[in-house]
């Protein structure tokens, strides 16, 4: 489906998908950039062009998130199934978590898939002034967006063994930061359990 509306309707495909990604849709960002480069590559788009597009779909989803998070997300925070996942407590931490280390939060979230909604809806709601938000966001994705283009654009011919590679790395950092995460609750039971009652 990604690939028949890229193919499609190209600039603005490449366009909507990075939107609608964007805004939390289970679809990696990276296959639409990358399908730009290879497009770019093979002289069906101008490779400028297609950068550009992608730059701004990125943003565009992110801006997105951000502004539905600033309006609406009080009224998300007292749904129901949000207090089940989200009490008032973690909502706290997470709040001065993210006044002492907002920007940080933001420029990491831009490179990891599946944390970027959850982190652009809370920058939204914590109100991290817009033009800060934006700021940190668009210097990311300055950095993000080319590396990505351009590794589909100069090495298209070996995208597929490049992408097995990433996603071979993307599970043993997955795997990784679960072995730190548990690692860190033991340790945080542990010290627990050796308070005097």
């Amino acid at each position: 489906m990604v690939a028949d509306l890229i193919e499609r309707f190209t600039y603005l495909g490449i366009f909507l998908v990075l939107f609608v990604a964007g805004l939390g849709v289970p679809i990696p960002e990276e296959v639409p950039i990358l399908a730009a480069g290879v497009l770019a590559s093979q002289d069906v788009i101008k490779w400028w062009l297609g950068l550009a597009v992608c730059l701004v779909g990125v943003l565009a989803g992110d801006t997105a998130l951000y502004w539905v998070g600033h309006h609406w997300g009080e009224h998300i925070m007292d749904w129901r199934l949000t207090r089940l996942v989200l009490t008032l407590e973690r909502e706290r931490m997470l709040t001065e978590a993210f006044h002492r280390h907002g920007v940080k939060i933001v420029f990491t979230a831009r490179f990891v898939a599946g944390f970027r909604p959850a982190v652009f809806l809370t920058a939204g709601i914590v109100e991290i002034p817009f033009w800060k938000f934006l700021l940190v966001d668009g210097f990311a994705a300055i950095v993000g967006v080319p590396l990505s283009f351009g590794v589909a654009y100069l090495f298209s011919d070996q995208l597929p063994a490049i992408m097995h590679g990433v996603h071979r790395f993307e599970r043993i950092l997955a795997l990784a930061a679960m072995v730190l995460l548990a690692a860190i609750i033991g340790y945080a039971a542990y010290r627990k359990s050796r308070r005097p009652v």
